[in-house]
């Protein structure tokens, strides 16, 4: 017996009997944690931990306290049972089962995956030269999910000489990648087994030289490693090793196929080294040294290279050199209310993505007469990114177009007419009728007199100012940006009347580099004032009100959620955290912990006072208090590398042991996952339905 087996007393399990009623679930009590007090000292303020033994991974009091957590959650969520199977059933009724990709060139051959009825996973196929061939199935994810209850496709790289597929996997949700290399032709797996990456993987151009990066104990990918086909990982040479526990090592490949590139990036600051891929020996070259705060991605083409930067230009400029870094030339200059976000590379044309005031734009240039022509929508509200196409001599750009009211739609522009082609428009069965809907952005006013932006999406004819039942949720971090892409699954949330609702709050970058700034460091309560604000603005303008709000957020959006609810318990009746980064304290203060270091330039670093006492002011778990809270659900992955299985275990013993009132808190952890829920297309059909059962039966919506 361990001894915080010998410390921990016996935990009080519920029982569960099977078929018992509503009425009798609702006498479960909860499972209770123990507490064991354990002291950590931060900048002399003695603080207790008590639920600090909740970190002693796969012990039995551990496993023991989350398996009755699960138990409690399955019996008080045992009624709601019909209503989630109604719910999923909805859901993957309107997934069309058998269904494939547009096919891309890249090589001799078109690619493409597909689905087959039934199957999780996709099957990932190529045929060579045109359409007209014999298909050749390449990869098929789900004769390896047969092995595993977990299965993520990270990497899918082919060789120059097309004979070989290098990909990674992820078989627990820890994302502790494996590289394995395959025959595409005889479907021999080599012995090629690489272990401990994070997924990246590129080919050089001799087909037997193979790139890729490895995790350390914090799992940041620090090392690049080169391997030769045949040879024993103990024998892959070092290229790189990054010591600066804020970086992390990515890889990629520049479109014109003559590059390799090694990205150096922490939160703030970038630096990128070449590698010519016919020499995959040779040394790697830098392209500029990095300078704290100076972020730059780099763009092959002709004998320039080309770079998006933020040195002296906050909403980022494109830049052009030579090769050798040389004659410096502004291509496209720092703008004020537009934001440079990403280019794509063609032999005669760039495709360039802006954000202006929240929409995003695609303008293409011209290399050969040297002009622009603008994409113009049809819609005023919509999502638009690059879409898959790796040909250098493509004569098309191809982009894919959706809104809270268009599916996924996949287009062509065709470089020379202007002329665009739809290629392919998601398939909603289940008598998906856009009319049916409408979607409206509107602007509440925050706490500083900033505006805003909320998406709405809501059935047609309802009442905007008639108490409706509204989903809210947003995140707001790291200036990652939520555009209202088109997702089916929210119908069986509008179809019930439910207005779905989407805030753009500080912390992205939804209206440009500053909206990210304003909402970061410590600025970060902005972030959690501006949902609330929204929140409010809805009651306000009688969309909706406290009793039928339901909040979301997950990851950083759990923070979110967690902070809001101690800083406004009122704002809501309903609250979801999805793998919830809650313990932001004794999490950034511990760089043993993955992800940690380099979450610094995010958050502020916890050892310096300052920022020590702002992140306690808002941290959610060191802000629980006596009172009452809205009804809540939390969600967790036991193998979650990102958020720790312990942050919404913790956070969850300690709210119910200090809230006061009587609503239903729930912690279901999935322990064979990661950060990401389930991984079959199906299996994950059954995690949101069971949260949006949780939902409506808190609304009282129970149909």
């Amino acid at each position: 017996m361990t001894k915080i087996e010998k410390l921990l007393t016996v935990l009080l399990l519920c029982t569960i009997i099977t078929g018992m009623t509503m009425t009798f679930s609702k006498k479960l009590k909860p499972p209770i944690a123990q507490k064991i007090p354990k002291d950590v000292t931060l900048h002399e303020d003695k603080r207790i931990d008590d639920y600090f033994w909740l970190r002693e991974r796969d012990t039995k009091p551990v496993l023991d306290y989350l398996e009755a957590e699960n138990k409690y959650t399955y019996a008080k969520m045992k009624h709601t049972e019909p209503l989630q199977k109604i719910l999923y059933n909805e859901m993957r009724k309107r997934i069309k089962e058998d269904d494939t990709t547009v096919p891309y060139k890249f090589g001799n051959f078109m690619y493409y995956s597909r689905t087959e009825e039934g199957d999780q996973y996709d099957i990932y196929c190529r045929k060579h030269g045109d359409l007209d061939h014999e298909e050749e199935i390449t990869l098929d994810l789900n004769e390896l999910a047969k092995k595993h209850d977990y299965l993520v496709l990270e990497s899918y790289k082919i060789s120059p000489n097309e004979k070989y597929l290098a990909y990674t996997i992820d078989t627990s949700g820890a994302e502790l990648h494996k590289l394995i290399i395959k025959d595409i032709e005889t479907g021999k797996i080599l012995d090629d087994n690489l272990s401990n990456l994070d997924g990246s993987v590129e080919w050089a151009n001799d087909n037997e030289t193979i790139f890729y990066s490895v995790l350390d104990e914090a799992h940041r990918p620090y090392q690049l490693w080169r391997h030769k086909m045949g040879d024993e990982q103990s024998q892959d040479f070092l290229v790189y090793q990054e010591n600066d526990d804020r970086f992390f090592v990515g890889l990629h490949r520049t479109k014109s196929g003559k590059y390799l590139k090694m990205e150096l990036g922490s939160q703030v600051t970038t630096e990128v080294h070449l590698l010519n891929r016919d020499t995959p020996l040779e040394e790697w070259k830098i392209v500029q040294s990095r300078e704290q705060g100076v972020e730059y991605y780099v763009y092959h083409h002709s004998n320039y290279i080309y770079q998006i930067t933020n040195k002296d230009a906050i909403n980022f400029k494109l830049i052009r050199t030579d090769l050798d870094g040389t004659n410096a030339e502004e291509i496209i200059p720092n703008r004020g209310t537009t934001t440079l976000d990403v280019i794509s590379m063609f032999k005669n044309h760039m495709a360039v993505l802006e954000r202006i005031n929240g929409n995003l734009k695609i303008r293409i240039f011209n290399f050969i007469n040297e002009s622009w022509y603008p994409l113009e929508m049809n819609e005023e509200i919509y999502s638009i990114e690059f879409e898959e196409n790796y040909d250098w001599n493509s004569e098309f750009f191809r982009f894919g177009y959706g809104s809270f009211l268009t599916p996924y739609s996949v287009y062509d522009l065709d470089f020379t007419t202007h002329e665009k082609t739809l290629r392919k428009k998601e398939e909603i069965l289940g008598g998906f009728d856009p009319e049916r809907y409408e979607s409206k952005r509107i602007w509440a006013p925050s706490h500083d007199g900033q505006k805003i932006p909320i998406t709405l999406l809501y059935k047609k004819g309802t009442d905007l100012t008639g108490n409706n039942p509204c989903f809210l949720w947003g995140y707001g971090s790291y200036g990652a940006t939520y555009d209202p892409w088109f997702m089916s699954n929210s119908l069986s949330l509008v179809d019930r009347g439910i207005v779905y609702a989407l805030a753009h709050i500080r912390g992205s970058s939804f209206l440009g580099r500053e909206w990210y700034l304003d909402g970061k460091l410590k600025n970060k309560k902005n972030t959690f004032k501006d949902f609330i604000s929204a929140g409010k603005y809805l009651a306000e303008e009688g969309i909706t009100s406290q009793e039928k709000l339901a909040i979301y957020g997950g990851s950083a959006g759990g923070l979110l959620i967690g902070a809001v609810m101690n800083m406004a318990p009122d704002l809501c009746n309903i609250a979801i955290l999805s793998v919830p980064f809650v313990d932001v304290i004794n999490t950034m203060v511990d760089e043993s912990i993955p992800l940690t270091v380099v979450e610094f330039e995010e958050w502020g670093n916890p050892m310096e006072k300052d920022y020590y006492d702002y992140m306690k002011s808002y941290s959610p778990y060191d802000n629980v208090e006596w009172k009452a809270y809205p009804h809540t659900l939390v969600l967790a992955g036991y193998n979650d590398p990102r958020v720790q299985y312990w942050e919404p275990a913790k956070w969850t013993a300690k709210l119910r042991d200090m809230k006061t009132d009587s609503n239903d808190l729930l912690l279901k952890t999935i322990m064979g996952a990661g950060h990401f829920s389930s991984s079959g297309r199906f299996d994950y059909l059954k995690d949101v339905a069971f949260y949006y059962a949780f939902i409506l039966d808190k609304l009282e919506m129970n149909n």
